[in-house]
């Protein structure tokens, strides 16, 4: 189908280059200052958001993303809050892809089915929920199909050939290849793995492969853009965010601004750099 995702996508092939997906925690370390960062990933050149739903047990997620699902909690943030900010955001910005991505006890605690109508409403994109294995895929995919949002699976280096079609059966969106195994922040791939590891998947599925976990600095999301569709960059910008939150910063999303805009223009220039 023709939406945010894939329209993002092709503008980006187009162009010759990956796309660069920000990963953040809603609601960190405010409201107000989260909307702000939103608005200011957008602005410095992240083609698609994946914005964290904050939960009490982030297991796949690594030191600097707990610390930032903590300060979430810690100002009271609810699922309708996160909702709210991206409803406000859509008034201005109707092309961003945003994916929600987290666990699924907080949309399940919420109803899955009324969170599938309020996501669309909202304007979200799609969900990847990390705890959410293909198995029980039931528990939410209808619902998200119903209401045309995509369910975006997880492969790993440790899927194998008998395991990926369960992986890809009802995925859609695009599929996100965790580069290492372990959690969030991790030491990033070489990009002799992410390259093999990219042709493998892509010879199985027509959708987008984005990868990340691992990946911090504009040389390291260059590396990976030469060959995959998509780099996720998320650690590094909790970690700006909870430096400055901890400093008392009031520029917080000129912080991130600056941060995502050096990831930008390496992600953009990797393919052209490769070829010279």
């Amino acid at each position: 189908m023709t939406d945010r995702l894939s329209t993002r996508f092709a503008a980006c092939a187009a162009q010759g280059r990956a796309a660069l997906v920000t990963f953040v925690t809603a609601g960190d370390p405010d409201l107000a200052t989260s909307a702000g960062v939103l608005r200011a990933l957008v602005a410095n050149g992240a083609d698609i958001v994946e914005l964290g739903m904050p939960f009490t047990d982030p297991m796949a997620d690594g030191p600097a993303i707990q610390l930032g699902n903590i300060r979430s909690l810690g100002g009271g943030l609810k699922l309708r809050d996160l909702l709210a900010m991206v409803a406000d955001f859509r008034r201005e910005d109707d092309a961003t892809p945003i994916i929600l991505m987290g666990y699924f006890n907080p949309i399940l605690a919420y109803g899955p089915a009324k969170f599938a109508a309020d996501a669309k409403a909202a304007g979200l994109d799609g969900t990847i929920v990390v705890d959410l294995p293909p198995e029980e895929a039931a528990e939410l995919a209808p619902d998200l199909a119903e209401h045309g949002l995509h369910l975006i699976r997880l492969a790993t280096p440790t899927t194998d050939a008998a395991r990926l079609p369960q992986v890809l059966a009802g995925a859609s969106g695009f599929l996100y290849y965790v580069a290492v195994a372990g959690v969030t922040g991790a030491n990033a791939a070489t990009a002799a793995d992410v390259a093999a590891a990219v042709a493998r998947l892509k010879a199985s599925t027509d959708l987008p492969i984005a990868v990340g976990f691992g990946v911090r600095t504009p040389d390291q999301a260059a590396a990976i853009a030469v060959h995959a569709d998509a780099v996720v960059v998320g650690s590094a910008i909790v970690d700006t965010i909870g430096a400055a939150a901890e400093a008392r910063a009031n520029d917080i999303p000129a912080r991130v601004g600056s941060l995502v805009a050096g990831l930008a223009t390496a992600v953009r220039n990797a393919r052209r750099r490769e070829a010279a």
